[in-house]
């Protein structure tokens, strides 16, 4: 499933002033692919992942799925869509306090039909974050890097086509945050989802397969690696 964003513009009324945050945005993302954003603070990065993933609409413009121009959907077809096709991991890890980390990986697939047993699915997925001995405990109980591979592992419940993550290192020490860039590596291999992810660590920005520079809610850079990905 390819992402298309044709001519995305969008604007922030603030005290009956307006703010263009980004500004006629066009590029296309491909689920082969891990893609990095960077840029300065304010530079719109973590706008234009949330419109990507349809958190909200743009000003103007389109974003299409497979062809199918999403910012055109009313709101509870939206929500299917991002139960079904997205998976989000954001900076702070946003578990629920009361439940366990089982509890929590749950959530998601409340309400929703599935083609896979919902049980058997929690198992592999802890397995793949290799949290399984953790599945009883509460998030209070777990250090920083455990969270955020809980709440990966969240992300990936449904089996979602894109995994869409804003800072998901920026809250962790470089021994964590290695790892769980290294857990996103992988599991864009054995799931075959495609990666788009904010971060402000040109390091980890250089590992991708492709790094788009933002800059005053433009892109002033586009540069795609022409060597294979280390990991």
């Amino acid at each position: 499933m390819d992402i298309l964003v044709k001519d995305v513009s969008h604007t922030f009324n603030q005290a009956g002033l307006q703010s263009e945050v980004l500004k006629a945005l066009t590029c296309q993302f491909s689920a082969s692919d891990i893609t990095a954003l960077v840029g300065p603070s304010g530079s719109g990065k973590s706008t234009f992942l949330s419109l990507i993933g349809s958190l909200d609409r743009p000003t103007s413009g389109q974003i299409d799925y497979d062809g199918q121009d999403i910012t055109k959907w009313k709101n509870r077809q939206l929500s299917k869509f991002r139960a079904q096709e997205i998976g989000f991991v954001f900076q702070q890890f946003q578990l629920l306090p009361a439940l366990t980390v089982k509890e929590n990986l749950l959530v998601p697939l409340l309400k929703q039909k599935t083609d896979f047993n919902k049980k058997d699915r929690i198992a592999e997925i802890l397995e793949k974050v290799a949290l399984t001995a953790k599945q009883d405990a509460l998030p209070a109980q777990l250090s920083g890097g455990q969270q955020q591979r809980v709440a990966i592992a969240r992300a990936l419940i449904n089996r979602p086509r894109w995994i869409l993550a804003d800072e998901p290192t920026g809250n962790l020490d470089s021994v964590n945050g290695e790892m769980i860039f290294q857990l996103l590596l992988d599991l864009h291999q054995e799931e075959q989802c495609g990666i788009l992810f904010v971060t402000h660590d040109l390091a980890l920005a250089e590992r991708a397969d492709r790094i788009l520079f933002m800059q005053d809610g433009q892109i002033v850079e586009d540069r795609r690696k022409q060597t294979v990905r280390s990991v």
